[in-house]
């Protein structure tokens, strides 16, 4: 007698049982074909000066009046040290990012969406 190719195969009965499963819902698809992120709020602005003062003479970018919680604000500081390359820390709800970095910040608030970016 000649051996169905599916007798040697284990998944063989699950194969007949694929049918039964509900469909999948499909996510919406932008023209594309990327899925959509959901839109983050940004905050309607942001000071953003640079500091040497109690830093032993060393210059620190400070990006503050970021109405973000703390979460997102470490969330932020992430992405923006690893973009520019620099070290970084969030002090007192505001952003500290190593080195002059003001005309790089600035670019990426604007970015992201930052209303009104005041230069400090």
């Amino acid at each position: 007698m000649a051996k169905d190719k599916n007798d040697d195969n284990p998944f063989a009965a699950l194969e007949a049982l694929r049918a039964t499963l509900p469909a999948a819902p499909t996510p919406p698809v932008k023209p594309d074909g990327k899925k959509p992120k959901p839109p983050k709020a940004a905050p309607a602005r942001a000071v953003v000066r640079i500091e040497r003062k109690g830093r032993a003479g060393k210059e620190a970018t400070i990006v503050e009046k970021l109405t973000l919680s703390d979460a997102e604000l470490e969330t932020w500081l992430r992405e923006m040290k690893t973009a520019f390359g620099c070290g970084g820390s969030v002090e007192d709800g505001a952003l500290v990012l190593h080195g002059d970095q003001r005309e790089r910040v600035v670019a990426h608030l604007e970015k992201l969406g930052v209303a009104k970016i005041i230069r400090g």
